[in-house]
């Protein structure tokens, strides 16, 4: 038994030792170091986020778009037939839906909603117009949106796929590192895939530490504008006491159905706030701009989706694009293993068009009323959104002063900071279980102080970020992410290879589509203690293999042309008349027709 073991045995923990204990030195070293050497830690990020930005933004830029030509490009070919699991949706439409828009954009539009499109509206990306005119505002909506829209939504997709697939296609452990299996086997298990793990923890950590940072941010301006709290570095610690207290009580006494109760009422109620700022508003003007925004959107994205500022090379791009791209996929795994769990049961069609349009579409109304109504709080009164957000750099205020050209100041400020203190803390807590599901490589409960430890860590990561940086504030957090979320870009290059080749090697090369059924694996130390507990028990395995009895039956050769079409949930699977398997009833519905040596990699598998 190793030093590691001893620990996690004194401490009463249930997970993997190699990837617990080094995922929390990396989270403690880095609190501890940066407020012993304040100077060095500014220096190193300073520096590495510098040089990233100078040389390697272009890798950033380009990737984000990459992602997203592949996921369209899996949407539209004959692997977006292939189903995530053996099981139907758990989910309505309508529910998942409303899920995905809780997953990764509440507190994203809250704090951004007016901060970027005032500020595009004042100082043009491009610098090809005026600032403060019809044009200056037709590209600072083109820019917001292409930021919160495809582009960062294929950034969460990507691993959410991957995990649909590998944990629901193949039963892996809900990891990363299960991600890499076709190139790995069963060194997922190993020192390289318990390496992946950690560094996807650590992002994580780092990437909600920074949502974390903004929102705090924003709920101290908050309190400013209405009782006049003051904001600096103290405030802004006690704001993060706060706020991740709540969530160690909500993971140590179980409020989960509770929690989700609340990001459910939190959703309805920005919708409400939504509403109430068309209905007293320009409202017209916005609904206008609004329809406008779609056309704008459509016509900018291809520009932009690789536009790197080459002629210009103002640095705008380095704090605003690559900083967005940096962050949004430094904590991809959280959001991704929650999409993930959610589309269990739908085919990658379904998945993408599910994941790519029904929250870009919300983020382009939520844009466009946010966005045209700032600009038309601007026409009508010069400067009163631009010189506190753009000219004093206060970019957290944006909101609250936004608020104040409305009706009811006061009560729609006390609701914008609930709604920013809900949608921070129910985050936190559902990363602390994310984080703690990559660490166990299960997905059955596992002991609360696991997940109070990474919720505090989360928690002092940003105060650290915040507070005991020499920078302070936005321009700490870009600094620190920016570095963090390179390895992600690498991974993730990485992670569309693995995606493909699993899915050539289980659904063939050919024109049918075979769906074939893996058994769950567990980590090595995680099935020793069931097998303890439970004697030795078939339904898991530690090593990645298929379902035993699936070999083909001996088939006629000239069956393998007559192919039909089976709609399946309004999804078609090509299957081989007169060739299945009669089913058993009690596994899975999964049946195979054709052997190795007649159709070769074209083995056709007939899911439910």
């Amino acid at each position: 038994m190793t030093l590691l073991d001893r620990l996690h045995g004194v401490l009463g923990l249930r997970t993997s030792p190699r990837i617990f204990f080094p995922a929390a030195l990396v989270a403690i070293v880095f609190v501890v170091g940066t407020i012993v050497f304040t100077e060095q830690v500014d220096a190193f990020f300073a520096g590495a986020s510098g040089w990233i930005m100078t040389n390697l933004g272009w890798f950033y830029i380009f990737g984000v778009t990459v992602f997203l030509l592949f996921l369209v490009y899996l949407a539209v070919s004959r692997f977006g037939r292939v189903r995530l699991g053996d099981t139907r949706p758990e989910h309505s439409g309508t529910a998942w839906f409303a899920m995905l828009f809780a997953a990764g954009i509440g507190s994203i539009l809250m704090f951004w909603g007016v901060a970027e499109p005032i500020n595009h509206f004042a100082n043009p990306p491009m610098q090809d117009v005026p600032g403060q005119t019809d044009a200056a505002a037709r590209e600072a909506i083109s820019f917001t949106l292409y930021h919160f829209g495809l582009h960062t939504w294929a950034i969460f997709a990507l691993p959410a796929l991957g995990f649909a697939y590998f944990m629901y296609r193949r039963n892996l452990p809900p990891r990363v590192s299960s991600i890499f299996q076709p190139l790995l086997g069963e060194r997922i298990h190993g020192p390289l895939g318990a390496a992946i793990d950690v560094v996807a923890i650590v992002g994580t950590i780092f990437g909600v530490g920074v949502s974390v940072g903004l929102g705090t941010l924003q709920i101290n301006s908050g309190l400013n504008s209405l009782w006049g709290l003051g904001e600096s570095r103290l405030v802004q610690v006690v704001i993060i006491v706060a706020v991740a207290a709540i969530a160690v009580v909500s993971v140590s006494v179980g409020l989960e159905k509770g929690i989700k109760r609340l990001s459910n009422f939190n959703i309805v109620v920005a919708v409400a706030l939504l509403c109430f700022v068309v209905a007293t508003g320009p409202t017209l003007f916005v609904i206008k701009g609004t329809i406008e925004s779609v056309g704008m959107y459509a016509s900018a994205l291809p520009q932009l989706a690789f536009w790197n500022d080459t002629m210009g090379d103002s640095g705008w791009q380095n704090t605003w694009t690559v900083f967005y791209w940096a962050w949004t996929i430094s904590w991809s795994p959280f959001t991704g293993i929650f999409i993930a769990k959610i589309s269990k049961g739908r085919t990658i069609r379904q998945f993408v068009i599910g994941v790519l349009a029904a929250p870009v579409l919300f983020s382009v109304l939520w844009f466009g009323v946010f966005g045209w109504s700032s600009f038309a709080i601007e026409r009508d009164n010069p400067g009163e959104l631009v010189e506190p957000v753009v000219a004093q750099g206060d970019v957290a205020q944006a909101l609250f002063v936004f608020l104040e050209n409305f009706p009811l100041t006061t009560v729609t400020q006390i609701v914008a900071v609930v709604l920013v203190v809900i949608f921070f803390t129910t985050s936190v807590d559902s990363a602390g279980l994310v984080i703690d599901m990559i660490s166990n490589g299960y997905e059955e409960p596992a002991p609360a102080r696991q997940r109070v430890f990474w919720t505090v860590a989360m928690g002092a990561v940003a105060a650290t970020m915040l507070a005991a940086t020499g920078e302070g504030g936005l321009a700490a957090l870009q600094q620190v992410i920016i570095v963090v979320g390179l390895p992600f870009f690498v991974i993730g290059y990485v992670m569309m290879f693995m995606i493909f080749s699993a899915l050539k090697e289980d659904a063939g090369e050919g024109a049918p589509i075979r769906v074939l059924r893996w058994r769950r694996v567990l980590p090595p130390e995680e099935a020793a203690r069931r097998s303890d507990e439970d004697g030795h028990d078939e339904e898991y395995t530690v090593t990645p293999e298929l379902v035993p009895g699936q070999e083909p039956l001996e088939v006629d050769p000239i069956l393998l042309d007559e192919e039909t079409e089976v709609v399946v949930d309004d999804e078609p699977e090509i299957v081989l008349d007169d060739a299945e398997l009669l089913r058993d009833d009690d596994a899975p519905q999964a049946d195979l027709a054709g052997s190795p040596e007649q159709v070769g990699s074209r083995r056709t598998w007939r899911g439910e």
